[in-house]
């Protein structure tokens, strides 16, 4: 796999064979259909490592898609819970809060393995962030969290069934 990343404009979306998850790294690599690393950003993955067991609040492994996309056309930094905007706006300025806020957009997995399959009820998204400073370190409560703006490109990518590795 040729790992070097272009900083290109964005290619078509349908020319996009997987994101990879690359958990040791804390980075998603976008992947095109001839293995080439076209994209990639650091993520913040679970805090609690690795895992699929319900309430676990690990990061799932193996294959799995995007089931839904969810936020287009939200503006940066929006405020969604239960997935829907609230109508705030998170901005950098604003006190650092405990709260582990899901802004900007999110992509939610379901999983394609029997081991996995629970994904979808988990929960568990790529969503932006109100804790970009901590990118780049294993920090979530299970879902792959990306800086706000890196979550826009990640969205732009992607596609309801883009095929997710999370290894």
């Amino acid at each position: 796999m040729n790992t070097d990343a272009k900083s290109t404009a964005l290619p078509s979306s349908d020319g996009i064979g997987y994101f990879l998850v690359d958990v040791a790294a804390q980075k998603v690599r976008v992947i095109d259909l001839h293995e080439v690393v076209v994209w990639q950003t650091d993520v913040s993955t679970s805090r609690h490592g690795l895992g699929e067991e319900e309430g676990s609040n690990r990061t799932p492994r193996g294959w799995f898609h995007v089931a839904e996309k969810i936020g287009n056309g939200q503006p940066l930094g929006a405020i969604f819970q239960s997935r829907a905007p609230t109508g705030e706006i998170w901005t950098p300025e604003a006190p650092l809060t405990g709260d582990d806020l899901i802004l900007t957009r999110i992509l939610w997995l379901a999983g394609d393995e029997a081991s996995n399959a629970n994904t979808q009820k988990r929960y568990v998204y790529f969503h932006g962030t109100n804790h970009e400073s901590r990118i780049g370190t294993a920090d979530s409560h299970g879902c792959i969290r990306l800086r706000n703006a890196d979550m826009l490109t990640l969205f732009d990518y992607a596609q309801v069934g883009t095929r997710v590795k999370i290894a």
